[in-house]
């Protein structure tokens, strides 16, 4: 489990064959054999541990669902370490399981944030209500804007300055993992018809 609060950028020193090396001295400095590290907000688990770099291996389902099959050598990706019971929560609860991507559609510059809007197709966009928590390549986020096809969020300058977020281009693929209670709640109801 993760908060969605960024610890560091990492950069992709290898990527292939389902393998992945980040070079991220901040996280390998405390990093286990084992530990899960969220990479753009997938879950991903530590095979080798190197000086400053971590290897992970990547499944083919990962893949599929997520951005990180597009990674080239030199990418930034967003680094956070599993909650432990020391950690606080100032993000919202974030699985580190991601669902789909979504692209970006726009950026647009509002006194010192970035309202960021995304595409992202209806099944998903379901789970993507007002004033609720997104998270975004590992981001954790709150909606701002919400219309039949995208929606948007406000990036601070923090967020900006820390985050891979801003480094993006339009049409972008960026990680989508919506709201677990959103999807508790429909399930729930969906029984309840039964």
């Amino acid at each position: 489990m993760f908060t969605g609060i960024i610890e560091e950028i990492g950069t992709v020193l290898t990527h292939g064959k389902g393998e992945l090396i980040l070079e991220c001295p901040l996280v390998t400095s405390d990093a286990s054999l084992g530990d899960s590290i969220a990479v753009n907000g997938v879950d991903l688990t530590v095979r080798s541990i190197g000086e400053g770099n971590l290897t992970f291996d990547v499944m083919n389902e990962t893949y599929n669902r997520s951005n990180l099959k597009g990674l080239i050598k030199g990418n930034f990706v967003n680094l956070e370490r599993s909650v432990t019971t020391g950690t606080k929560l100032s993000g919202h609860i974030v699985r580190g399981v991601v669902e789909t991507t979504c692209n970006v559609s726009e950026f647009q510059e509002d006194n010192e944030s970035i309202i960021a809007s995304y595409e992202v197709a209806p099944e998903y966009l379901k789970y993507i209500v007002m004033k609720g928590p997104v998270c975004l390549d590992g981001v954790s986020l709150t909606v701002m804007g919400r219309n039949k096809n995208s929606f948007s969020v406000s990036l601070v300058q923090y967020t900006q300055e820390n985050t891979n977020l801003t480094r993006r281009s339009i049409g972008d693929q960026v990680n989508l993992e919506t709201d677990i209670f959103a999807r508790y709640v429909e399930q729930i109801l969906e029984n309840r018809e039964k």
